[in-house]
């Protein structure tokens, strides 16, 4: 018995596998995926095992992360039925732990045919380096030590919070979605250094480090991100004339717009 299986090895699973081997629990994970060779090169990577099957990974994980797309987990779950329904009846205790997008607790159980303890997670790709931001839901069946345990293994993902399930999607937009719009920003912010003469190699680092640092100083000093911008105009200064330049191009609004557009999608696939 592992004390971790994953069904689907995408860029989410990978991230957590990539943080339960960075914490040393690599051999204490099974995985599978649809394309099996994605994951025996993730197993490899990582000093995992590998399930030939979903059954077979649904069959032997203390925690079962269900990684598929939120449209594809209707069918996974249809698929292992049987084997989780086998487990609860022999008094194998199991927890599925789901990081799909929009899909209720209520709903996964629906989908799954039973009654079984879950935990709701929504992880992003960050967590495969330690700076993760992880949001929790345990169901009333999970456990308190089990939400612990879970975790203490993957600790190595970075940072986690529990949240109630009632604000998990729009937590898990403004925590999962977040990266790929600021991975937007530095590409652009990138190209405005090249253009301004920097080489390229150089400009990507410094708009990351930069990036990174306005992150760590909001977390750490807890201050209002309002507070630490006007710490950095200086009267009639560069940074101000830039923040005019984005002001004027609708920055503020355009952010909002794709938290607000990214959480009606997120309740719409939770309907599907």
């Amino acid at each position: 018995m592992y004390k971790m299986s994953f069904i689907g090895t995408g860029n989410m699973a990978g991230a957590l596998v990539a943080a339960a081997a960075a914490g040393g629990y690599g051999a204490d994970c099974l995985l599978t995926n649809r394309t099996p060779e994605k994951a025996r090169a993730l197993a490899a990577q990582h000093g995992c095992a590998v399930a030939e099957t979903n059954a077979e990974a649904a069959r032997n994980g203390r925690f079962v992360f269900l990684g598929v797309k939120p449209q594809m987990m209707a069918g996974m779950l249809a698929g292992i039925a049987p084997v989780l329904a086998d487990r609860q009846a022999a008094g194998d205790r199991f927890v599925l732990v789901s990081m799909a997008a929009g899909l209720s607790i209520a709903r996964l159980k629906e989908m799954a045919g039973g009654d079984y303890p879950v935990i709701r997670i929504m992880p992003n790709t960050a967590c495969a380096v330690g700076q993760g931001m992880t949001l929790v839901t345990p169901d009333a069946l999970a456990t308190r030590e089990e939400t612990d345990e879970l975790c203490r293994m993957l600790a190595a993902a970075g940072r986690f919070d529990a949240i109630d399930e009632s604000l998990m999607d729009a937590g898990s937009v403004i925590a999962g979605c977040t990266g790929a719009w600021v991975d937007m920003l530095l590409d652009a912010l990138a190209d405005g250094a090249v253009e301004t003469g920097l080489p390229r190699a150089k400009a990507r680092q410094y708009a990351a480090q930069a990036v990174l640092g306005a992150a760590a100083l909001a977390l750490e000093s807890g201050k209002h991100p309002g507070q630490l911008k006007d710490e950095v105009c200086s009267p009639a200064g560069s940074t101000v004339a830039g923040v005019h330049a984005l002001e004027r191009a609708g920055l503020r609004g355009a952010a909002m717009d794709a938290v607000t557009a990214a959480f009606a999608r997120t309740r719409e696939m939770g309907k599907s």
